[in-house]
C-alpha cells in the first residue's frame, strides 16, 4: 500500500492513473479526456506508460515507448508478453529518477493523464507501479485511480462478481483515491435485455444477494455457491466499490465523472478553473436527490 503524502505543495501537480483490464477504453479515454480537458483550460498532458500501447489516438507528452517497448524485451530476453510487460514496469522504476521524473518536470503541463497497462497482475500481485505512483506522490502529484471496466460486465452475475472482487483488490493494493468507471455506457441500450436487475443495482453495487440468486441459477456455478457467498459478503463488508457511468463521446458525461475525479484528487479545491461556490456545489454530487442523479446518471443509457 502506498504511503501518504504529508507534504504541502505551493503550486500543487495533478494526476489520473488510468488503469483497467484490456479493451476496456483506456486509450480512447485519454483521447477524448485531452480534448476535454482543454477545452476547460487545463494545462494537460498524456504521459504514455503502457509500453505494449502500438495504436494510440493521441499525441502523448511523455512516451514510455521511447524507453523501452514489450516487443524489443520479448525479442531480447525471450519472455513471453506477460513476463515483458512486468520486465519493462521494473525498467521503469529503475529509470524513474532518470528518466521520468525530469521528463515531467520539463512538461508544460501541471495535469497529467497517466495511460497505464492493462494487465490488471502490475496492481495486485507486484509492486513496481506502486513504487512508481509513490515516488509521484513524495514530488508532489495529487492521484487519483480511474479504473476502467467494460461496462458489458454487467451483462453475467459471474463476469460482475469477478469485476467487484478485481476492483476492490486494486483499491485496497493502490492505496490511492479511486474512481472505479463503467465505460463504454452508450452501448448498454443495445443490451439492456440481459441485464437482470436494474442499473442502479450495478452503479450503487446494492443488496448482493440478489446476484447470488442469479448465479445459483447457473449449474456450473451453482457448485461454488459457498465461495460466491464468500466473496460478496466481502465486498459488502468493506462497502468501498461503485461504479459511475460514462460515455466519452457525452459532455455531460465526462462534466459528471470529472466532479467525482476532481473530488477525489482535490483539484477542486486549489486549482479549478471556475472557483465559485457554483462549482464546488457541483462536485458535491453526494447532495443531489436521488431524482437528479438517476434522471442524469441511469436515464441516459437505459
Amino acid at each position: 500500500m502506498l504511503e501518504p503524502a504529508h507534504i504541502k505543495y505551493a503550486n500543487p501537480l495533478y494526476g489520473q492513473l488510468i488503469v483497467g483490464p484490456p479493451g476496456s477504453g483506456k486509450t480512447t479515454y485519454c483521447h477524448h479526456a485531452f480534448k476535454f480537458y482543454k477545452e476547460l483550460g487545463r494545462r494537460i498532458g498524456i504521459v504514455n506508460l503502457d509500453p505494449a500501447n502500438e495504436n494510440m489516438e493521441y499525441k502523448a507528452e511523455i512516451d514510455i515507448m521511447e524507453l523501452i517497448t514489450v516487443q524489443d524485451v520479448m525479442d531480447s530476453m525471450h519472455l513471453g508478453p506477460n513476463g515483458a510487460l512486468m520486465y519493462c514496469a521494473e525498467f521503469l522504476e529503475e529509470h524513474t529518477e532518470d528518466w521520468l521524473l525530469p521528463l515531467l518536470n520539463k512538461a508544460k503541463c501541471n495535469y497529467f493523464l497517466f495511460d497505464c497497462p492493462g494487465q490488471i497482475e502490475l496492481y495486485t500481485h507486484h509492486a513496481s507501479m506502486s513504487h512508481i505512483f509513490e515516488r509521484l506522490q513524495r514530488d508532489g502529484y495529487h492521484l487519483v485511480t480511474v479504473n476502467l471496466i467494460d461496462s458489458h460486465y454487467c451483462s453475467e452475475p459471474s463476469k460482475f462478481v469477478s469485476t467487484l472482487l478485481m476492483a476492490l483488490n486494486m483499491m485496497l493494493r493502490m492505496g490511492l483515491p479511486h474512481v472505479n468507471v463503467l465505460s463504454k455506457a452508450d452501448l448498454l441500450k443495445r443490451h439492456e435485455h440481459k441485464l437482470k436487475f436494474s442499473l442502479d443495482f450495478y452503479t450503487d453495487v446494492l443488496d448482493l444477494n440478489y446476484l447470488l440468486e442469479a448465479l445459483d441459477d447457473s449449474p456450473s456455478l451453482r457448485k461454488y455457491k459457498k465461495l460466491n457467498a464468500a466473496i460478496c459478503s466481502m465486498v459488502e463488508d468493506y462497502s468501498l466499490v461503485s461504479f459511475q457511468l460514462l460515455n466519452v463521446r457525452s459532455t455531460e458525461s465526462m462534466l459528471r465523472l470529472r466532479n467525482h475525479i476532481d473530488k477525489a484528487n482535490g483539484y477542486i479545491y486549489k486549482a479549478g478553473e471556475e472557483q465559485s461556490v457554483n462549482t464546488l456545489l457541483a462536485c458535491a454530487v453526494n447532495a443531489e436527490t436521488e431524482v437528479t442523479r438517476q434522471n442524469k446518471d441511469i436515464e441516459p443509457y437505459m
